[in-house]
């Protein structure tokens, strides 16, 4: 029985590969005949075997790489509107955004010598790197689709099951008709292909002639999708040197929820309940026109974390109509009533020249603008003013809800007893609250560890309202007083010994005796410029290379510690009731962190100062005791 070659039958499922293909042999009979440097530098004859190679090679790149390969978010929304909408505000879709990742990439790279590559950003623009972008570049300059991070084609592109290969994957490319990987297969989608009287005409290839809705025509199903190994492949990370930065999905591994309860990392980050798992929602998986399809299990695609945005709100959320590239016609003049479907209102570069705090836009603003009052293009329309001030607003609404789910995520992780007193007299008041890891599938912080702000803040007021105690206050650059505020270090300000931090450290082995705490992980060297090199011995026992470690101060699942505090001397100076206020705080990363990367520069022209303030305007309070001692 004839059978089709293996080859054949992976060209006809994978088509774009053979377009590949056909343009590599092109150019190599071009190369080979040596005529490619004739054609460059004579007139094109129409009818020379030379110039259809050439025009054949130039329509296969066109076709191939359209959209570069990678369709946008903003494509898929046409049909998922609900998961486009959650994922916009996504900690996947901040992924590159970052202002805070970006230069502490780059800054990582200075100091090894450029030697750790695309190590970090291949997990925070997967599509970057595989459009072979420069691993630093402003975001301003880079695709639209690699600066959507960690978006829909990152996950529903993927074929193979990578493994914890540290952000080392291979996306499948092609336009947006190529066949997408998800949990369930094409059964729906067949459906809607054969009733086009109620779903309207759809195109599965390009078909310029055909007036219709463009859809993938297919959706194999890829179970690892669905599977906590699935998400390993960035939140596991070893660095080149064998140092383990992440441990999430190994934390995971031996966690009750993995080996008792079987909950996956999906059940808790993206069911009803932001880092619980109590089921998911139901919903229609996409929206053809004004036809939904039929109801089916909703994973949450907002996928909420510890890190929250700080950059201008017309760049973050990603929105549909909020961003017009550049070198694209500006249609201000042809829109309608300011809506700017097709090319998107303005570029970021005009984005970030808009006055969000000014209230440019609003009735109460735009009231009291003068005839002659100066904007900065493009912004000297009001139309244009008003049409970006209902975006914001949208914008403002989304992260609200985002920050709302960010707070119920840290509620269910961190628990907080409340204030047990111990001794409370006229010399001596001692006071202690238990704080535990609420949730059953990693520590708590967990991920990148080593650069999350989880703290204890306590306050005690005298009976004549005098605040005679704090611990977790923050020096003026906005650090906790402990042994990386430079406050602290410049002995400006007394350090904080009671102070109760979740925050794990780089400890470093010094080149002769002794260790010390580093704010970046980076291993000293005894060359004139250090390189990331690997491990000279194993280092698969330890986690990390010989000479550096991470000291872990996070708590285990079921873990909880103690927090001791204790008032003396002047700090109790009469009789009467005493007031003590605990919170629990989570921020995003330290100040000190950003004074370590500041020389890498930020991207869109902020300043340091400037990204320590909104850092800092990020802390949430997660939870709150108060209590009420007399000292008789």
């Amino acid at each position: 029985m004839w059978t089709k070659h293996p080859f054949r039958v992976w060209l006809e499922r994978e088509p774009q590969f053979g377009r590949f293909i056909v343009a590599g042999m092109a150019l190599a009979v071009c190369a080979l005949s040596g005529t490619l440097a004739a054609a460059e530098s004579a007139d094109p004859d129409p009818d020379d075997p030379r110039t259809l190679y050439e025009q054949a090679i130039d329509q296969v790149h066109a076709d191939v790489f359209r959209d570069n390969c990678f369709p946008s978010a903003r494509q898929c929304a046409a049909c998922h509107p609900r998961h486009f909408r959650e994922w916009s505000v996504s900690s996947h879709a901040y992924a590159q955004l970052s202002p805070v990742f970006h230069a502490m990439a780059n800054r990582l790279n200075t100091l090894t010598s450029g030697t750790l590559g695309d190590f970090c950003i291949r997990c925070h623009t997967p599509v970057g790197m595989a459009l072979n972008e420069p691993v630093s570049t402003s975001n301003l300059n880079r695709h639209p689709v690699s600066r959507e991070g960690v978006t829909c084609v990152v996950c529903h592109r993927i074929n193979q099951a990578w493994g914890k290969g540290a952000g080392r994957v291979a996306l499948v490319p092609g336009d947006l008709h190529q066949p997408v990987y998800g949990p369930r297969g094409s059964a729906v989608l067949r459906q809607i292909l054969a009733d086009p009287d109620r779903y309207g005409v759809l195109k599965t290839r390009k078909e310029p002639q055909v007036r219709g809705r463009d859809i993938h025509g297919a959706s194999y199903r890829f179970f690892q999708l669905i599977r906590p190994g699935f998400c390993a492949v960035c939140h596991d990370v070893f660095a080149p040197d064998g140092f383990r930065l992440e441990d999430a999905f190994s934390e995971y591994k031996q966690s009750p929820a993995a080996r008792i309860h079987g909950h996956t990392c999906q059940d808790c980050h993206m069911g009803i309940s932001p880092g619980e798992p109590n089921g998911y929602s139901c919903g229609p998986a996409a929206v053809i026109g004004n036809v939904t399809t039929p109801p089916r299990r909703h994973a949450n695609h907002m996928v909420v974390g510890p890190d929250y945005s700080i950059v201008h709100r017309g760049l973050f959320p990603h929105h549909r109509t909020a961003i017009r590239e550049e070198g694209t016609v500006d249609l201000i003049d042809q829109a309608t009533d300011g809506e700017f479907h097709e090319t998107g209102l303005a570029t970021m570069r005009e984005w970030l020249l808009f006055d969000d705090a000014g209230g440019w836009g609003t009735d109460a603003f735009e009231s009291t603008v003068s005839p002659d009052r100066w904007f900065p293009s493009p912004w000297n329309s009001p139309q244009r003013r008003r049409a970006a001030r209902r975006i914001l607003e949208e914008q403002g609404r989304l992260l609200a809800e985002a920050a709302d789910a960010r707070l119920r995520l840290l509620k269910a992780g961190y628990r907080l007893g409340p204030i047990r007193v111990r001794r409370c007299d006229s010399d001596r008041i001692d006071f202690e609250t238990e704080l535990s890891n609420g949730t059953t599938g990693h520590s708590v912080p967990t991920g990148f560890d080593a650069e999350r702000v989880v703290f204890l803040r306590v306050h005690v007021w005298a009976p004549d309202g005098r605040l005679v105690f704090q611990s977790g206050d923050l020096d003026p650059n906005g650090d906790l007083r402990d042994s990386h505020s430079r406050y602290v270090h410049n002995g400006l300000l007394p350090l904080d010994r009671q102070l109760v931090s979740l925050q794990s450290r780089f400890v470093t082995r010094n080149l002769r005796g002794g260790e010390r705490e580093q704010v970046l992980n980076v291993p000293f060297s005894l060359d004139p410029l250090p390189y990331v090199r690997p491990s000279t011995r194993p280092f698969t026992v330890l986690g990390r290379p010989i000479g550096a470690r991470k000291h872990k101060q996070n708590i285990e699942p079921g873990g909880k510690i103690s927090a001791v505090y204790s008032l003396r001397g002047r700090q109790v100076p009469c009789p009467g009731p005493y007031t003590i206020q605990v919170q629990l705080i989570a921020g995003m990363v330290p100040v000190n962190l950003i004074h370590e990367i500041s020389s890498a520069g930020f991207d869109y022209g902020m300043n340091a100062r400037q990204v320590a303030q909104r850092i800092v305007a990020g802390h949430l309070i997660v939870h709150e005791r108060t209590a009420v001692v007399t000292v008789r």
